[in-house]
């Protein structure tokens, strides 16, 4: 199939169209596509079900959150800028109770469209004009490094958030029956991080992380000490196959900070190597 561009306008798209598209596929990869903008609806649709998607459509953000629970989609695309109610309001809806892939559209391509979509729980997010070879990667990428809403883990979900709890939930007291298990603990700078069990301990409290702020946390430990550049933290947690830029790492960096630091605002633990990556420093002022 000829990689084509999706751009922002086709002739043919009537503008009556139903809200719901459904395209029948073998794979039964189902995804929600919750957009408002026809002349990208017709094209994407059509392109997803040749590469092996069932896609839904919503064309605002509350008709979005609507099929959500109807369909329960394997992955979202999501816009920013929808009818009713915003991308970025779907997106903090839907991670308060799953852990489903969810990666931003966004036609601005600003920063703090970025930013914040990654801060509420995207796993990625694309900018328009797009090819769909580049989204289909990003989507198959995200669907392969992203477990099922049954796994369990006990760090909770990525930038996805978990099903039982958000990534801005306080901490929760630590209770005497989870305890950190020696035989596999990092203990280093009032943290502890159980990592067979998936429990990290905050000077005393039990914290709960997402999925990639405790593995970021856990190999930031392990080599206490030692700069880790950008790429091999990326390389190391997203993947080889990750197609973003460093913007992810960084607001993951941010969060986690706020997790474990005495003061984020002037981080300890966590320093930054400016212009080459971030170092796990285990003695604190």
């Amino acid at each position: 199939m000829a990689d084509t561009p999706i751009v922002g306008k086709s002739d043919g798209v009537s503008k009556g169209a139903s809200s719901k598209v459904q395209v029948e596929v073998p794979a039964q990869t189902r995804v929600l596509l919750a957009e408002d903008d026809e002349s990208f609806i017709d094209a994407l649709v059509i392109g997803l079900a040749r590469e092996g998607f069932d896609v839904t459509v919503a064309t605002d953000g509350t008709e979005a959150l609507r099929l959500f629970a109807e369909v329960e989609p394997d992955l979202v695309l999501l816009d920013v800028m929808l009818p009713r109610l915003s991308g970025i309001d779907v997106c903090r809806s839907i991670r308060a109770h799953s852990t489903v892939p969810i990666i931003m559209v966004t036609a601005k391509g600003t920063e703090i469209d970025t930013v914040v979509g990654l801060e509420v729980g995207a796993d990625d997010y694309v900018t328009k004009p797009y090819r769909l070879r580049e989204l289909v990667a990003r989507m198959r990428a995200v669907l392969r490094r992203t477990p099922s809403e049954g796994d369990g883990e006990g760090a909770g979900g990525d930038g996805p958030g978990n099903p039982t709890t958000d990534g801005d939930a306080p901490a929760r007291p630590r209770s005497a029956e989870r305890r950190p298990d020696p035989g596999s603990v990092l203990d280093a700078g009032g943290i502890q991080v159980d990592v067979d069990r998936h429990l990290v301990f905050i000077r005393g409290d039990e914290v709960h992380l997402r999925r990639k702020e405790f593995e970021l946390l856990s190999l930031l430990m392990e080599n206490a000490g030692r700069l880790l550049t950008r790429d091999v933290l990326i390389d190391r947690i997203w993947g080889s196959d990750y197609f973003g830029d460093t913007k992810t790492l960084d607001v993951h960096i941010k969060r986690l900070r706020t997790h474990i630091e005495e003061d984020p605002s002037s981080p300890k633990l966590i320093t930054t190597i400016r212009g080459v990556g971030y170092r796990f420093d285990a003695k604190r002022d």
